[in-house]
């Protein structure tokens, strides 16, 4: 018989555990072996020489690896970002012995832990004030529908209450998870618009949408006195493009226990390190939702392609995103008809829509659990398809 051999991919211990079941090893070898089955590759960063050279020892002692910069051995660097390289089962026993590390080392070694189980999870449904989504299931798409008079993309379509209501139940229809309404645009050079004026343009929506779609309705907004009557009118979650940043925003989710989307954004393209740097927001703003009293489970991230980020980081934003998994929580990308999009094809707004379906399709395949889209049956079926291949959600 010719013997045939090649390289076999794994995501996590679930599918380690699968593929060595599918050999013929029983339940014992399976538990024994999956964990050196996954491979992990951490970045910790702004570590002392002290404790680099104690990490590097500790992993090469256990057959994994640590890359330090070069003066570490000697302590002519001040700090050190450190790669860390091993099997999970490598990790399990470094783990053990980082808890009995002094130098900080012992906190530093829960937070690792932390991210090695962040990446084994996958979401199990989202709850909306009632309503409960299959987040995990499959992908889950958010309409977008704006009752601006400045969107970049439709601008003035849907100002009219009964034209977005419309909208609303078409894009549903089409099998949207999610409504979107938002009242202030936020494309690059828009005009901010007051309080008021951003409610007289949600409410007569809002309360419309919600006393007649079956489907949970978002309030895409930055101001806590626009969620705060939202959220009283009903509304099932908050989609927050500053990240809690208002003053009263971060308790007012907690208040009424909705599901929060915090998307990065930022002033100026500058980064340190992108994904890095995008990463450190996030930590910073899931600590601030949750000393609010934010359930974990209720919050989602958006790394914001198109906002604060020059085309080619949204870019590498989106083929970095299985990266963003290391945080735990479910991943939301808003891609539709973007203007790197509209860069890289040389198109209008309006003609954006297979670069908008590849942009989606790559994103799920990179670990995003929900697409913001305005073309939602065009997208509802790029989303199934991607998951059947990804997911495997597809039977026959």
């Amino acid at each position: 018989m010719e013997h045939r051999v090649w390289a076999v991919e794994v995501g996590n211990l679930r599918e380690a555990q699968e593929l060595v079941a599918r050999v013929g090893a029983d339940d014992a070898g399976c538990a024994l072996m999956a964990p050196k089955a996954v491979h992990r590759l951490l970045k910790v960063t702004g570590l002392t020489p002290v404790q680099a050279n104690i990490i590097k020892q500790e992993m090469l002692a256990r057959g994994g690896e640590a890359a330090v910069a070069r003066g570490v051995v000697d302590q002519s660097v001040p700090r050190t970002d450190v790669l860390l390289m091993g099997t999970r089962k490598q990790f399990a026993a470094f783990l053990e012995k980082m808890g009995r590390q002094p130098f900080g080392l012992a906190k530093l070694g829960e937070k690792i832990g932390r991210v090695l189980e962040n990446l084994e999870r996958t979401p199990r449904g989202l709850y909306c004030r009632g309503k409960l989504l299959p987040l995990g299931e499959r992908t889950l798409v958010m309409g977008i529908l704006n009752v601006t008079p400045d969107s970049f993309s439709d601008g003035g379509r849907y100002v009219d209450p009964e034209s977005a209501l419309e909208r609303a139940r078409a894009m549903v229809a089409q099998g949207a998870d999610i409504i979107d309404l938002g009242g202030e645009s936020t494309r690059p050079g828009h005009e901010p618009v007051g309080v008021e004026e951003e409610l007289s343009r949600v409410m007569p929506v809002l309360s419309r949408l919600v006393a007649e779609l079956d489907v949970p309705v978002s309030i895409d907004t930055s101001k806590t006195a626009v969620a705060r009557r939202a959220l009283e009118a009903g509304a099932h979650l908050v989609n927050d493009q500053w990240a809690l940043a208002d003053e009263g925003m971060a308790e007012l989710v907690a208040e009424y226990g909705v599901p929060v989307v915090l998307m990065h954004n930022q002033r100026g393209t500058e980064y340190t390190d992108l994904v890095g740097d995008i990463i450190g927001y996030f930590e910073e703003r899931m600590e601030k939702a949750m000393r609010a009293g934010i359930v974990p489970d209720r919050i989602i991230l958006d790394p914001g392609f198109g906002f604060g980020k020059t085309p080619e980081q949204n870019l590498a934003v989106l083929r970095r995103l299985r990266e963003f998994r290391s945080l735990g929580c479910p991943l939301l990308i808003g891609t539709s008809r973007k203007s790197t999009i509209g860069k890289v094809l040389d198109l209008p707004v309006d003609d954006r829509v297979e670069g908008t379906a590849a942009s989606v399709a790559v994103g799920i395949a990179r670990g995003a659990d929900m697409v913001r889209v305005h073309d939602v049956r065009e997208m509802v079926r790029v989303a199934r398809m991607t998951d059947a291949i990804v997911r495997g959600s597809w039977t026959a």
